[in-house]
């Protein structure tokens, strides 16, 4: 089961996130506890045996073995960091495909409902057809990547038993040779079925049909996408890399982070702790990280996190049946909203969200922006000299101005305007005749 805990963190609180350390299932500790109980022992064992069973001398070619380790995990000889953040940057871009190329049937069974019309048995066989050739493909490719799946229909038989298929339909696809997957093949017996329902008038144009296909290519796409994520890899030798990485590392550190004797006064060992907390922190971070990386790399398994494969499949099967058969033509009277005879209505709330009434709506960020004179002045591009103009504001926009500013109102203001444009037009059009009327004489 997917462990969510989205409404936990709805709020921003005090210890909000914090409370979610305390989960076991899906949680980090699950996953790590077998390795850090088995890192805690050998560092135990090197201790004891370093303290209790070595001579003085084999005390001493121990301790030179231990700064020399530690010297290389305090370095950037291993570059852990580097190695595992782009390793799991990797995998949860890939993770996250997966998760959008699942295979949804909402927007096939909405043009199967909408297009595919009859409301016979015939009508209605038809329709059921189509969305279980269509579920029918997508239960074949998650059997094919899925341990779930693999799990609950391990063989075609069980297929038929569930319904998604019929004998006689198993009969056909098990006659059709192939090296490859057959996924595709009822994805084929839905394109034929279209086009049949197209020539009995089921499908009543063209347009209709090419949406069936268009989405029916989308639907094919995406189970193509789930075959290619599990045949294509991330490649095994960075996986490799990564993973020896981070278990030498911690190889070196059992070695190299040991308490040595603080009377013999080397560097760094003033100290003798006999716990080492901060690689243990070190261990759970890095090691953790990389089960991270293990985890999302293939989310069709049985973690706890991996995808729900399963319930999906009977999620899908049940909504498409219902869309295109109980849900079709299925509409409840066309009546008058409530707010029919009011031209401007406001919707209730609840007295805990009543508060947000009181909230001014958002009209944009410089809505309110403070503006000075000067902001308000008008410039005449020509450099002729004009009356300043000032456009009237009110409320907290200008500072420092009681009130209206020099000017009228802004209709009066664009009367001015258009009046001044008005008079030039007059003064140039005369002008203009004047000019005609010497020219006239001229010719005389």
């Amino acid at each position: 089961m997917t462990v969510s805990y989205s409404l936990e963190v709805a709020n921003v609180r005090f210890y909000g996130f914090s409370r979610l350390l305390f989960r076991w299932k899906g949680s980090i500790y699950r996953l790590l506890y077998k390795e850090f109980l088995v890192f805690c022992g050998v560092y135990l064992f090197f201790s004891l045996f370093y303290r209790f069973l070595l001579t003085p001398k084999q005390q001493d070619l121990f301790e030179r073995v231990a700064l020399y380790c530690d010297r290389f995990t305090n370095t950037n000889f291993i570059p852990v960091l580097f190695v595992l953040g782009f390793y799991v940057t990797l995998a949860f871009g890939r993770w996250w495909g997966q998760y959008t190329s699942f295979p949804l049937p909402d927007n096939l069974m909405m043009a199967v409902s909408g297009s595919v019309h009859g409301p016979d048995e015939a009508g209605r066989l038809l329709r059921r057809t189509l969305m279980r050739y269509a579920n029918l493909s997508s239960v074949l490719i998650l059997r094919s990547i899925s341990t779930r799946v693999r799990k609950r229909f391990p063989t075609l038989e069980h297929i038929v038993e569930a319904g998604f298929m019929t004998t006689h339909e198993l009969k056909k696809f098990e006659s059709l040779h192939s090296d490859f997957n057959k996924y595709w093949m009822p994805l084929t017996w839905f394109s034929n079925l279209a086009s049949r329902a197209r020539e009995e008038g089921r499908v009543r144009d063209d347009i209709a049909l090419r949406l069936l296909m268009d989405e029916l290519n989308n639907y094919r796409a995406k189970c193509s996408l789930l075959f290619h994520y599990d045949w294509i890899s991330i490649p095994l030798v960075y996986t490799q890399v990564v993973t020896i990485a981070v278990y030498s590392f911690f190889a070196f550190c059992v070695i190299g982070r040991q308490f040595l004797n603080p009377e013999k006064g080397y560097s760094g060992h003033q100290m003798d702790m006999y716990v080492p907390v901060f690689t243990l922190l070190q261990f759970f971070f890095y090691t953790g990280w990389l089960k991270v990386g293990e985890l999302i790399i293939n989310p069709f398994g049985e973690d706890d996190d991996d995808f729900e494969t399963n319930q999906l499949i009977d999620r899908n099967m049940q909504v498409s049946m219902l869309a295109v058969d109980d849900m079709y033509q299925n509409l409840a009277p066309i009546v008058k909203d409530k707010h029919w005879t009011q031209s401007r209505f406001s919707i209730p709330y609840t007295q805990s969200t009543a508060a947000e009434t009181l909230r001014p709506a958002f009209k944009g960020s410089t809505f309110d922006m403070r503006m000075s004179a000067e902001d308000l002045e008008l410039h005449q591009p020509t450099g002729e000299p004009v009356n300043k103009l000032y456009l009237p504001v009110r409320g907290p926009q200008v500072g420092g101005v009681d009130g209206l500013l020099r000017g009228g109102s802004l209709p009066h203001l664009m009367d001015v305007l258009t009046h001044a444009d008005e008079e030039d037009e007059a003064d140039e059009a005369g002008a203009n005749s004047i000019y005609h009327k010497e020219e006239e004489k001229e010719v005389v």
